[in-house]
């Protein structure tokens, strides 16, 4: 079966699982998912399934890449933040539907490598930088939608903080090896409103550099430069 069958046989099967939004549907259609995946897992780039990628990550399944995009419910006008850019991928799927999004990544390496996708794809609306995303992008806030791709133990008040009134954040929650939910919050002018949309499992939400940025800061101030 060709990759192209493979594609359409993955939409239909998001339909049958309750993915209505059109445009939703439309913007994944649009993004090749197999520019994102390892080259040795192209053959399953549109099976419904997580995959790995470097630095012990991965490549959401697409139905929870889905539902939480449709949870969103991004507009054209809006400006999005992505808190774990990882392959890129979900970054590419919402600049199919937002203004602008704002994307952060611990990791460098991977980071480089979902920008150079992004140029190959001409996707010219996706702002990135690597930096801890627990702390958010302050200087860009406040934000319309938010988004987080990795489970923080609890609610990150930062976030929050940084996002819009009537604006919305999805976010898993839970710890590492226990129960996590996927949660939408609301910000409504007397708090948020919360709902949960399924039950789910991510890579934890990590705070600070990780080790390759550490030791790049290290031999930078080691050179006399920062």
């Amino acid at each position: 079966m060709s990759l192209q069958a493979r594609k359409i046989r993955l939409i239909m099967s998001l339909r049958r699982a309750g993915i209505t939004d059109t445009r939703v549907l439309a913007a994944l259609e649009r993004i090749p998912r197999e520019h994102f995946v390892l080259p040795h897992f192209h053959d399953q780039a549109y099976e419904d399934q997580a995959l790995p990628i470097a630095q012990g990550q991965t490549i959401s399944q697409p139905q929870v890449v889905a539902l939480m995009t449709e949870a969103l419910q991004v507009e054209k006008s809006h400006k999005v933040l992505e808190i774990g850019t990882g392959s890129g991928y979900q970054a590419a799927v919402l600049s199919r539907l937002a203004r602008r999004v704002y994307t952060i990544e611990r990791f460098a390496s991977l980071l480089k490598e979902a920008e150079a996708r992004f140029h190959a794809l001409r996707i010219h609306n996706i702002t990135s930088k690597v930096a801890d995303g627990g702390k958010g992008w302050k200087e860009q806030a406040p934000f319309d939608r938010i988004i987080v791709t990795a489970a923080a133990d609890t609610v990150p008040q930062v976030l929050v903080d940084q996002l819009a009134e009537g604006g919305i954040m999805v976010v898993p929650v839970g710890a590492e090896r226990g129960d996590q939910v996927l949660l939408r919050l609301t910000k409504m002018p007397n708090g948020l409103h919360q709902e949960v949309l399924s039950e789910v499992r991510f890579v934890p939400l990590v705070g600070g550099a990780p080790p390759e940025e550490e030791g790049r800061v290290a031999r930078a101030a080691q050179n006399g430069r920062s």
